[in-house]
């Protein structure tokens, strides 16, 4: 087996005998005849556009040797539980683990504790996904937030209705290749396990997460909807279990806490309960929205673009006076949505459908807040960034002056400059845009760097800087701005035994594939601690 980089153009990669095509360049690039390859794969596919001449890169497999063996599908490794309704023995003895929250982190390590033979129980104080949906319409169209269904809260989490990218590639927080192939087999495209960005749309990933869901009941497992934990069971610095909607009591071997960045009432409730957390370093900025066709001539030097190019991306990072300034969830032909948790808030956030084929291009822009600049909250103890938070949110609704979602904005040449806009461009942000200072909004320090940091990216991307572009506040769940600590060796709470805190809601996590792979992670400690008991 070798592994060689193959170079083709845009067009000859849309092309239907593409497999055909690379079988025959890298024939040519090994100096042997392409019938002596017998099996050709594809395992990585990039865009080079540094220079005019497009390029598409592939990396791929080449076996001269025979077809290796496939690869076994992760359901075959699952150990489906009371498959003989009449063994009640087994049903009284197996080990049973609560996940709170049905994201990305929750429902991956149920289905990594069906490996080790654990049963799964999931509650999510939202909807299924196909339930959810309304709740979104509800806060696109009228205004009106579910604090229990919405953009955040949910089946599948922040990420079903927000692109689906799976950018992470770190090998060091865990199985990657492992991740992304469990959403191919529960619907994903291929694509994603070739792709350097891979994403899967927000189109796509509902029915992903609906079979991921599947599997778990089919194998025995439990999920359970509009079940909002709201207490927890201790006893003598262990958890016992959760309560449900302040009425049921549910008990397990051990308790993950998965529920997602923005749960600010499940770390009220581990304050209530003395539980320790503490205040976490996060980001906070705006969402730009530029024409995907000036980001498009920009990174490809093409206007319109080729048909065989997707819509083009970025990310810009510098430092202006010592903090760092970067953009993030960049969705190019994509969508804003209102992303608020709570009446009274405003928070954007962005999204694309799998085809990427909107005219706009959104990324968060943000500033990092470390601990010191929460000095004026410092009497909050650990909910200062928490606080800091929605007082931003809250401040930017208050803003848009008639309490609807409508989003305060700017062009971005008015941003810097310090002024009003008279007109706003065309948004994709249904809700609509109201215009208003935002930079007088947003906190002094923050406003300060966007405004160089916006210039500054002008500078690395011509066009970048313009006032064809949009400033949307506020984008202000880049990541939880509290942290449930955990012992490193054993993934459990600092003080809690068999509470094991996990994803982003934890401070672990920045995205759906970090994420599942922590839950992965903190399944397999669970299941190391409950089978040793």
């Amino acid at each position: 087996m070798t592994q060689i980089e193959l170079i083709l153009t845009p067009e000859e990669a849309a092309k239907p005998n593409l497999n055909e095509l690379l079988k025959a360049r890298a024939a040519r690039e090994l100096k042997i005849k392409p019938e002596k390859i017998a099996f050709l794969k594809k395992i990585r596919r990039s865009i080079d556009a540094r220079s005019r001449q497009i390029k598409v890169l592939f990396l791929v497999e080449v076996h001269t040797e025979g077809e290796p063996e496939p690869e076994p599908d992760f359901k075959s490794f699952l150990k489906p539980l009371f498959k003989s309704p009449e063994n009640d023995l087994l049903k009284s003895n197996v080990r049973k683990a609560i996940i709170v929250g049905a994201g990305p982190a929750g429902y991956f390590a149920a289905l990594e504790l069906l490996e080790h033979g654990i049963k799964p129980i999931v509650f999510d104080r939202g909807k299924d996904v196909r339930e959810r949906r309304k709740d979104l319409r509800a806060i696109q169209q009228f205004g009106i937030v579910n604090p229990h269904s919405n953009y955040c809260f949910g089946e599948g989490g922040a990420g079903t209705y927000s692109d689906g990218k799976l950018y992470t590639r770190s090998v060091k927080r865990g199985d990657v290749f492992k991740s992304l192939k469990i959403l191919v087999e529960h619907g994903a495209t291929s694509d994603i396990l070739l792709d350097a960005h891979p994403h899967i749309g927000s189109n796509k990933l509902p029915k992903v997460v609906s079979a991921i869901r599947e599997t778990i009941l089919e194998n025995g497992g439990e999920v359970h909807f509009d079940s909002h934990v709201t207490d927890f069971i201790l006893a003598d610095k262990k958890i016992l279990g959760v309560v449900v909607n302040g009425e049921t009591e549910h008990f397990g071997d051990a308790v993950i806490l998965a529920t997602g960045h923005s749960a600010r009432d499940i770390f009220e409730l581990l304050l209530k309960r003395n539980i320790y957390i503490e205040a976490k370093p996060f980001a906070m900025g705006v969402r730009i929205e530029h024409p995907q066709a000036l980001i498009d001539e920009a990174q490809y030097r093409q206007n319109p673009r080729s048909e065989h190019l997707p819509a083009s991306s970025y990310k810009h990072v510098c430092q202006v006076d010592s903090r760092g300034v970067f953009s993030f969830c960049m969705c190019p032909g994509g969508l804003i949505v209102p992303a608020a948790t709570a009446p009274g808030e405003i928070v954007v956030n962005g999204m694309s459908m799998s085809r990427r084929d909107s005219e706009f291009a959104n990324s968060g822009i943000v500033v990092a807040v470390n601990l010191e600049d929460l000095e004026p909250f410092k009497a909050h103890g650990a909910f200062a960034g928490l606080e800091f938070q929605k007082s931003v949110e809250q401040g930017v609704f208050k803003a848009n002056g008639d309490g609807s979602q409508r989003a305060p904005a700017q062009r971005m040449t008015d941003f810097v400059a310090g002024k009003i806009s008279p007109t706003l461009r065309e948004t994709s942000y249904i809700p609509g845009l109201v215009s208003a200072p935002v930079h007088e909004v947003l906190p002094e320090y923050i406003s300060k760097r966007l405004r160089v940091a916006f210039v500054e990216f002008g500078k690395k991307m011509r066009g970048y800087y313009t006032e064809e572009a949009n400033v949307v506040a506020t984008e202000s769940r880049t990541s939880s701005p509290i942290k449930i600590p955990r012992v490193k060796e054993t993934l459990m709470h600092t003080e809690i035994e068999n509470l094991f805190p996990c994803g982003e809601g934890a401070g672990y996590a920045g995205g759906i594939i970090s994420a599942a792979m922590d839950g992965q992670n903190v399944a397999k400690a669970v299941a190391l601690k409950v089978n040793a008991g």
